[in-house]
């Protein structure tokens, strides 16, 4: 398990070829917690710094994914808020949705980067060029990461990860938002 360093020159070197990043949401966007309404509609909580690492990745070019088992309206909202490139939900085979964003964008494996929390995370964590775990992820899919967030799922974890992938690649924040555009979060 190795924690994620933004001077680990090898974690680094990974994030340089990095073109899309994807989430899982359930513990990586969200702390994993469900709630439910009486009439059976959920409520997830987002963090808006996560959100905002998320829009800074598109801003610099970079496409997004998220990659999810779960089918919600709410993430379907905060996809389209975030301008989440490609969204999956209900996929019980991530593999799948991971072979599709190879296959539409024309990239490899190890062009992409995937935070996940779970068992349904592990077949995605052990085949894309850079993964991250948030610290509170189960230990084997901490243990199969590329790294492991200091933060916690919904809690700063998609936002480390985030700075990491631009700062890697050399985008600083200043460069994205110089032109004082208004970055939705």
């Amino acid at each position: 398990m190795k924690n994620l360093n933004f001077n680990d020159i090898e974690l680094k070197y990974k994030a340089q070829k990095i073109k899309i990043v994807a989430f899982d949401v359930d513990g990586v966007m969200t702390d994993g917690s469900l709630t439910f309404l009486e009439d059976g509609r959920e409520i997830k909580t987002f963090n808006a710094h996560d959100g905002h690492g998320v829009v800074m990745l598109n801003k610099a070019g970079f496409k997004t994914a998220i990659i999810t088992a779960r089918d919600n309206g709410t993430v379907a909202h905060r996809a389209k808020v975030l301008d989440i490139t490609r969204l999956f939900m209900g996929q019980k085979n991530k593999l799948k949705a991971l072979n599709e964003l190879c296959e539409e964008f024309n990239v490899k494996y190890d062009e992409i980067a995937y935070m996940g929390d779970d068992y349904p995370d592990y077949c995605v964590i052990e085949r894309v060029g850079l993964s991250c775990a948030p610290n509170d992820a189960i230990d084997d899919i901490k243990n199969s990461a590329s790294c492991v967030s200091n933060y916690g799922g919904g809690k700063g974890a998609v936002r480390e990860f985030c700075d990491f992938i631009l700062k890697s690649n050399g985008i600083s924040y200043f460069d994205i938002v110089k032109n004082n555009e208004t970055v939705k979060q």
